[in-house]
């Protein structure tokens, strides 16, 4: 997935605090809504948009989903944005003409 989706995806104050709570380990769907005055629909759209992302895997049991980070995922997100902030041969700013 791309970081800038991902990214996108977490500067919602809300999202990024539900990675926070599944920073914990996995959480059933009606966990998190518990901590949130909204609706499950809306806490759907949320996890729908964590999901797409690429920062948060869902299952399935009965009739509930839970949810859980993708570590590997976040990983590979945390060592592009230290490559976007060390200065480097192939950086862009070395193209530009001073």
């Amino acid at each position: 997935m791309s970081t800038a989706k991902m990214l996108k995806a977490i500067s919602d104050p809300k999202r990024l605090r539900i990675v926070d709570m599944l920073s914990c380990g996995e959480l059933c769907a009606c966990e998190i809504l518990e901590e949130f005055h909204i609706t499950q629909p809306t806490l759907s759209h949320d996890m729908r948009v964590l999901v797409e992302a690429g920062l948060v895997i869902d299952r399935r049991e009965g009739k509930n989903i839970y949810y859980k980070l993708d570590k590997e995922a976040l990983d590979r997100m945390l060592q592009t944005l230290g490559r976007v902030f060390e200065d480097k041969p192939d950086c862009i700013c070395h193209k530009w003409k001073r």
